[in-house]
């Protein structure tokens, strides 16, 4: 599959990952549905001039979304992918991983590992810094989200709203909060390979999609709660297709 080259071709191409999804039943879907609705609203962003360089993002964007989309073209062509999104996909083909747990480990994937890489590479060496605000705005776009996510999720297992109800804000200022972490884990990540040789990279991205593998370990299969996360397994909806259109 030929990588996309602009924000419109990953859009494109989520719809192909989608439509596969739907017409299988593949769990996959899920976070490819949450993944296309972000790649929708950077782009309008992009185009409301909400980033300072508007040509970067998409840079950005598409340098980002080409892991994610090589990585499930080698899973589709039973290859070997790199290990998070190994993990991740290994994970679709399970039945216990609530919706939420394969949207996390997506995100694991894709934030923890492959967004420092891409902005490495968007703004190679001493470009990283002029990088550094967009980046950071990409924090409050994602938390203008929560809200509408934990609403679909609420349509997937219905004591959720219940649950958000009685928790008020303070969950959603959890979700942000650890959100805004982890790619402060991803700048992190960035500012290391900015002036690395190809060698001491490679090292580096091996490194830390061991760690990446090492958390999504502990987001499938937590040391605790293991009984309750069962329960509200039988409590989702059962049709894939059905849930995937709610996330979309």
């Amino acid at each position: 599959m030929p990588e996309a080259q602009t924000i419109d071709e990953v859009i494109e191409a989520l719809d192909g990952v989608l439509d596969e999804a739907r017409r299988d039943g593949s769990r996959l879907g899920y976070f490819a549905a949450l993944y296309r609705k972000v790649t929708i609203e950077v782009k309008k962003g992009i185009a409301a001039g909400y980033f300072d360089d508007g040509p970067r993002m998409e840079r950005l964007d598409v340098l980002f979304a080409n892991r994610y989309l090589v990585a499930v073209d080698a899973y589709r062509r039973q290859e070997a992918a790199i290990g998070s999104w190994d993990l991740a996909f290994s994970a679709s083909r399970a039945w216990m991983p609530l919706v939420l747990q394969h949207l996390l480990l997506g995100m694991n994937a894709h934030i923890n590992l492959d967004l420092g890489i891409a902005a490495a590479l968007a703004a190679p060496g001493s470009e990283l810094v002029e990088l550094r605000d967009d980046f950071v705005r990409i924090n409050d776009l994602l938390g203008s989200m929560v809200a509408q996510v934990k609403r679909e999720l609420a349509e997937i297992w219905r004591p959720l709203a219940f649950l958000d109800r009685i928790s008020g804000n303070i969950e959603d200022v959890g979700v942000n909060f650890s959100m805004a972490r982890a790619r402060d884990s991803a700048w992190d990540l960035a500012t290391s390979l900015a002036d690395q040789g190809e060698d001491a990279r490679a090292a580096v991205i091996a490194d830390r999609d061991r760690w990446t593998v090492g958390f999504g370990h502990h987001l499938w299969r937590p040391p605790l709660g293991a009984v309750a996360l069962f329960l509200i397994r039988i409590g989702e909806r059962r049709d894939v297709r059905e849930n995937i259109e709610i996330l979309m």
